[in-house]
């Protein structure tokens, strides 16, 4: 494919499909890098931390805003951008598992109940009609699919949605973007994981930031959530490290209620086994998809032989869906499953694989410290 195609905001990686080149695997003794003692320490953004800043972005973003918001392009080239990961991120060697629980939205402002907003999709349907249209688009559901409309409803229908930003910095600056990202499992209920570069790049901090669970067709059904702080890896903060392309973001609460308490929060999973079936979604904006529905892809992983230490999944999914989750142990009847990785990057030279990062300590540390993080 064409060097200069847009894909995945920042997926694309140009010095190696120009030429159908191949950088050296960063696998092995001699990517081993040591972490400092103290662990991980996530990098910190404030973002629209005062009611005047979010409702200033709220308002700056319009239907024609979000309709006309783009993919990125790929980042600048170098080896920087696949520099050795540590070997207990590479492999989960030496960490202990943890596993988070999902979280399901408060009754009173749940999709469906008599307070909240609903998809204009759903509208007229009676509450077990719903269920059974659910049910039958879940049982149709395959476990392996390069990029399909996701039809089944259920809880990753809330808690995925479409994140929208203005960049900064680089040759892009000034440009209104879109990326994916979901609603997790937290303390502060308010927790959004999404790709590194759908909060950073080029050096700086995305303004403009907010989140849109549900996204369909241009609605809403559940509100737009400003960005109050904006975390990502040291590794990506420092030096954009693909291993490491991966970030978090709190949101401000809407109409006195948390993120989680409306949609509910997906669990979340670190330091877990390679090689897992798994799903992937995102709201992909490059053909053959325009970024108004959802779509997943299905699959067991596999280990990028490559240049980075990620591991990849069969999947067509286009610019736009980038930051979107990999789920573990996804239970198509229900929507649930548990975060395991994001869409990160594809090579220009194979864009029938998706790759995501290892969730390991560095990953685990972002959630905590978005987790710990007050509201305002």
């Amino acid at each position: 494919m064409h060097p200069t195609t847009r894909r995945l905001a920042v997926l694309a990686v140009p010095a190696l499909a120009a030429a159908g080149a191949m950088l050296p695997a960063a696998h092995g003794a001699a990517a081993t890098v040591t972490r400092a003692a103290a662990g991980p320490r996530p990098a910190v953004h404030e973002a629209a931390d005062t009611t005047t800043e979010q409702r200033t972005v709220k308002k700056f973003w319009t239907a024609a805003r979000m309709e006309a918001a783009e993919p990125l392009d790929a980042p600048g080239t170098g080896d920087r951008h696949f520099a050795a990961a540590a070997s207990a991120a590479a492999d989960g060697t030496g960490t202990r598992p943890v596993v988070v629980s999902p979280t399901a939205p408060d009754s009173s402002t749940a999709p469906g109940s008599s307070t909240a907003p609903t998809s204009s999709t759903m509208s007229g349907a009676t509450t077990s009609t719903a269920r059974t249209m659910a049910a039958d688009a879940a049982a149709n559901v395959s476990s392996r699919t390069s990029g399909s409309p996701w039809t089944a409803g259920g809880t990753v229908a809330r808690t995925t949605g479409r994140v929208f930003f203005t960049v900064t910095a680089g040759s892009d600056a000034g440009r209104n973007a879109s990326c994916s990202g979901t609603a997790v499992t937290s303390a502060n209920k308010s927790v959004v994981i999404t790709a590194g570069h759908c909060v950073k790049l080029n050096g700086a901090f995305h303004a403009n930031w907010v989140f849109v669970p549900g996204y369909d067709r241009g609605d809403r059904p559940n509100g737009t959530w400003p960005a109050t702080t904006l975390l990502t890896t040291s590794q990506w903060n420092s030096g954009e490290n693909m291993n490491y392309d991966l970030a978090a973001a709190v949101v401000a609460p809407q109409g006195g209620k948390s993120l989680t308490d409306v949609v509910g929060g997906q669990g979340v999973a670190f330091n877990q086994p390679r090689g897992r079936q798994t799903y992937a979604f995102g709201y992909p904006a490059g053909a053959p998809y325009d970024g108004s529905t959802l779509v997943y892809c299905g699959g067991r992983t596999f280990d990028d032989y490559l240049s980075s230490q990620d591991q990849g999944l069969s999947c067509g999914m286009t610019g736009g869906s980038s930051g979107g989750p990999w789920f573990v142990r996804f239970d198509p009847s229900t929507g649930g499953g548990l975060l395991n990785s994001v869409n990160s990057f594809k090579y220009n030279f194979a864009s029938y694989w998706m790759f995501g990062p290892y969730f390991g300590p560095e990953a685990e540390a972002v959630y905590n410290a978005a987790q710990k993080t007050a509201l305002t």
